[in-house]
């Protein structure tokens, strides 16, 4: 299953030459994956004031293979790459009217509240299995 969320490039994602500045490209993959996240209906502000559990990003991968620029409308897909029990591979996309921008692989665990990893409840690891 992919995932498709839409975005536009704005003056404050750009740099001085006018395109996007390589850090946003994170931005755009963060925005798409909560959205997700959250129609999947996974409530983060629900794990983390219930069981003090939160998302966090322990390893990233990425391939700037084209800039995008100010005002290009852009889909980021995201994809289920792995899923274990206690960690997600997402494998998303920046594209521009079907042209790859950005790759990124993005690992993501859950931790408590010390920020030590958990595992995943069975309830997310059936939700997120079925997502692949």
């Amino acid at each position: 299953m992919i995932h498709s969320f839409e975005t536009r490039v704005y003056y404050e994602d750009t740099d001085m030459a006018g395109v996007v500045y390589h850090a946003n490209y994170l931005k755009f993959v963060e925005r798409a994956r909560s959205t997700w996240v959250r129609e999947m209906g996974i409530d983060q502000n629900a794990m983390r004031s219930g069981e003090g559990l939160a998302f966090a990003v322990v390893r990233l991968e990425a391939d700037f293979v084209k800039p995008a620029i100010l005002d290009d409308e852009l889909r980021v897909e995201t994809g289920i790459g792995e899923v274990s029990p206690v960690r997600i591979r997402f494998d998303q996309t920046v594209l521009r009217a079907g042209q790859v921008l950005f790759r990124a692989r993005v690992t993501v665990v859950v931790v408590d509240g010390t920020g030590r990893p958990r595992r995943f409840s069975p309830d997310l690891r059936a939700l997120l299995e079925r997502a692949r």
